[in-house]
């Protein structure tokens, strides 16, 4: 029984690294955001088409991978998959992107809309980061729970980052 909570703990330990990890390459990703995507601001749109390119890229990869693996099944798709399988993990990964897509929906075209003078280049940085999050969790959920906690984290907590960001700057500036 000692191997075994030795093991559990190593286990934790690897996923609070994995997020923490996250956390800090989420405040990274907004101030990337602002210092070097400062991009000029054609329209609102525009900028949330493009930050939503490379989330929708993944979803889309996610949707194909999981299509082309039931070719291979000789279970019917209507089955669930068995529990632990590929295809199981697989399922779950692309069930918490779509969730995490549609936080994004929700809050980055508002968010934008609060960054329009002091950064709209953060909507975009958060759509790239979220796509090679959801990579890294994918990859995660297979090899190491470190890494799939490092890639929940690093999809969840930069849109909340960007969301307190801004909403300190309407307040200030509701202040002066």
């Amino acid at each position: 029984m000692a191997g075994r909570s030795g093991a559990e703990g190593a286990g934790r330990a690897a996923r609070a690294l994995g997020a923490g990890a996250g956390i800090v390459l989420a405040i990274a990703e907004v101030w990337a955001g602002v210092a070097l995507l400062n991009l000029p601001v054609y329209s609102l749109l525009a900028t949330l088409a493009f930050a939503f390119l490379a989330p929708g890229l993944i979803l889309a990869a996610m949707l194909g991978w999981l299509a082309a693996g039931r070719f291979a099944d000789d279970v019917h798709p209507s089955q669930p998959p068995a529990p632990g399988s590929r295809r199981a993990i697989d399922a779950h990964v692309l069930a918490e992107t779509v969730a995490l897509t549609v936080m994004a929906l929700a809050l980055w075209p508002p968010l934008a809309y609060l960054l329009v003078g002091d950064g709209p280049g953060v909507v975009v940085a958060l759509g790239l980061g979220l796509a090679l999050a959801r990579i890294a969790a994918w990859a995660g959920c297979h090899l190491s729970p470190g890494l799939r906690a490092f890639g929940f984290a690093a999809s969840y907590f930069p849109t909340l980052v960007a969301m307190l960001w801004a909403g300190a700057g309407w307040l200030a500036r509701l202040a002066q």
